[in-house]
């Protein structure tokens, strides 16, 4: 059977608990790395947070770097300048008097060669900026606070709390990146901040609920770690996940290439580029970060930790799990049991919704006495 019949099938046989501690040393790493850039680099934050004077102009063939020598004989070499699309001209700079904003725009008209009247510019308040931010992390607190509530209404605070710290991550990792390739930070960015924000708990709560259905199986077999079981509900949601994030991303890279690429848009380009991060973060969290982390709550409960201890005291290894697989699904390999289990084991498999099992683990039905006639 080929791997990708498999992953068809939810019939994957990857042991979880092995790479959880590698995507969980990953996930420190990235965050440590954006922490770092975060305090060092800071923020390149757009013009709507700053404050400050924006202009715009048509300025075919002239380049950023011509540019800057004439803005720097009026004091703005030091100004954000950028193009826009093909032959757009933006230049940013703080707040100034209106006689220097004449002066500047004065000499943008005549290094594009056009009159001062048709050069756009706009001028955006220091305080208006940070008005912005505040609103931004107003909406992100409250966002947090309804997840956490939604979440242990639907399921459980534990699930809520694994999700919270996913989501938190996916937050630090996406800003991280910001900060350390200095991508501008706009609106259109924290709109897709919260955006992705929906996808990161939309894509855990699917991991959530394969868990809490495969949940009575740790006390039915008596033979799995709550570990275990969900590096199991791992392998059989694992398509639905790729499948989501592939879908979710076929339009965010089509905004990327046409819209910013081929048309110049630089708003769609600020906002797919915030998506692409934190979709490939939100996927990766909702299965190496919120998971190993429920695992670990779950595993301090009284229930679920004398499970684990029993099986370490008969010897049981209970940091891998890829024979407990094939142990309940009735693959080749499987491990022998003795007959007093195998009346549980059977349990197991009939929940995961297979039709077969290890030869001998199940006994034969008897036949039904037919009437004699």
């Amino acid at each position: 059977m080929s791997t990708l019949g498999r992953l068809n099938r939810g019939e994957t046989n990857i042991d979880f608990l092995k790479w959880w501690k590698i995507g969980l040393a990953l996930s420190v790493f990235l965050m440590v790395v954006s922490v770092g850039s975060l305090l060092t680099r800071g923020l390149n934050l757009g013009i709507d947070f700053e404050g400050g004077v924006s202009w715009e102009v048509s300025a075919p063939g002239v380049s950023v770097d011509e540019t800057r020598t004439a803005l720097d004989a009026v004091g703005e070499g030091s100004a954000k300048i950028q193009i826009v699309g093909t032959d757009i001209i933006r230049v940013q700079g703080p707040e100034s008097t209106p006689e220097h904003t004449v002066e500047v725009t004065r000499t943008l008209a005549e290094l594009a060669d056009v009159d001062p009247a048709d050069i756009s510019f706009s001028t955006v308040g220091a305080s208006w900026g940070g008005d912005v931010t505040k609103s931004a992390i107003r909406a992100l607190v409250f966002f947090f606070i309804a997840i956490l509530i939604y979440l242990t209404i639907r399921l459980e605070w534990r699930m809520a709390v694994a999700a919270l710290v996913a989501v938190f991550h996916d937050v630090l990792i996406s800003v991280g990146a910001y900060s350390v390739f200095q991508f501008e930070v706009t609106p259109g960015t924290v709109i897709a901040f919260l955006t992705i924000l929906g996808f990161s708990i939309y894509d855990t709560i699917v991991v959530d609920d394969k868990i809490r259905e495969n949940d009575r199986l740790v006390g039915q077999t008596g033979r799995l770690t709550y570990g275990q079981m969900t590096s199991l509900s791992m392998n059989q949601v694992l398509l639905r996940s790729i499948n989501t994030t592939v879908v979710s991303l076929l339009p965010v890279v089509a905004l990327l290439v046409v819209g910013a690429g081929i048309m110049g848009a630089v708003t769609l380009e600020e906002f797919a580029i915030a998506l692409t991060v934190g979709l490939l973060a939100g996927a990766y969290s909702s299965i190496f970060v919120a998971a190993p982390i429920l695992v670990w709550l779950k595993e301090h409960q009284s229930k679920f930790k004398v499970i684990r201890e029993r099986l370490q005291s008969q010897g049981v290894d209970v940091a891998h799990a890829a024979a407990r697989f094939d142990l309940l699904s009735g693959t080749p390999g499987a491990p022998a049991i003795d007959a007093s289990s195998a009346s549980a084991t059977a349990t197991g498999a009939s929940a995961l919704g297979t039709t077969s099992a290890p030869s001998g683990l199940i006994p034969p039905r008897p036949r039904k006495n037919q009437r004699k006639r």
